[in-house]
């Protein structure tokens, strides 16, 4: 009896797992489309448009929401929706430069200072803590400044501040898995560290690098954001929803959506980009890590 219990036990929590692989397949599927449904909008969406996002038209100065401008004009004239899709370009696109670059980097240094000896990591670490001693957006903000604003010296600043959570992230994982019986047996049978990065540590810590890199993305967005609207990051004419924040400013009373509709463009980003990473997270049980089998 006990046994038919123990069988019966096995059998359907193999078939939760399947279960549970199935739905993370699928997620991530639509989490890809998805992704790249919105990528593709954001930087091809503008071409569909009549107007240009940087071509001024004085005689249709803030002009209100309408059946010719769905979402208004500025106070150069304009179009809010056109330029709305045209700073996607920049916002999504640039946020997903800087955690791509980020990450990468801060995976490199993670697996170097936990799988390359105690050296490389007291020495990689203690400079990862000093770059986290600072506040990240401050640290950019004064990077940016020293560098001088422009959309380039914003992408070096935010990706040399924002490596360093993948690095620690990596570096924990890694010493987690080094130990597991898998990757002693790989190491016990002559197979180089390389391929034991390559083959073992990396497609195990993948999903947890994953959920990381959404949360990073989203804090990409408002970085992005609010170094524009500080005047540190994309420069006018070029339309950045940061930039346009802070070309809304000065009509807030008068013109409230100059600011709503970039407002709310950055709101939604970020809320769904963050939501698909809880869902990730959720869907992977809250324990990324692989077994490795």
């Amino acid at each position: 009896m006990t046994f038919q219990i123990q069988a019966e036990f096995s059998e359907e929590t193999d078939l939760q797992k399947t279960k549970h692989g199935k739905d993370l397949n699928r997620f991530l599927f639509r989490l890809g489309v998805m992704v790249l449904c919105v990528l593709a909008v954001a930087t091809t969406g503008f071409l569909l448009s009549p107007y240009a996002p940087n071509s001024p038209d004085f005689l249709n100065r803030l002009s209100p929401p309408s059946e010719a401008h769905w979402l208004g004009t500025d106070q150069l004239g304009r179009d809010i929706a056109t330029r709305l899709l045209y700073g996607g370009i920049w916002s999504l696109g640039l946020a997903f430069l800087i955690t791509f670059v980020g990450a990468v980097m801060g995976t490199m240094i993670g697996l170097v200072a936990g799988h390359f000896g105690r050296a490389a990591d007291v020495v990689l670490m203690r400079m990862t803590d000093s770059f986290f001693a600072f506040p990240e957006l401050i640290a950019a903000v004064t990077i940016a400044g020293v560098l001088g604003p422009s959309t380039a010296n914003m992408v070096f600043a935010l990706i040399l501040v924002g490596w360093m959570k993948f690095a620690r992230l990596v570096r924990s994982l890694s010493i987690d898995l080094v130990h597991r019986d898998f990757v002693v047996q790989a190491r016990l049978n002559g197979l180089p560290s390389t391929l034991i990065l390559w083959r073992h540590i990396l497609p195990n810590i993948g999903p947890s690098l994953l959920v990381l890199w959404t949360n990073a993305w989203s804090r990409s967005i408002l970085s992005i954001s609010g170094l524009s609207f500080l005047g540190f990051g994309v420069q006018p004419p070029n339309a950045e929803w940061g930039a346009m924040l802070l070309d809304g400013k000065a009509y807030m009373q008068t013109a409230p959506y100059l600011m709503i509709f970039p407002g709310a463009a950055i709101l939604l980003c970020v809320l769904a980009i963050n939501l698909a990473g809880d869902r990730l997270r959720d869907l992977l049980g809250g324990n990324s890590v692989g077994t490795g089998k």
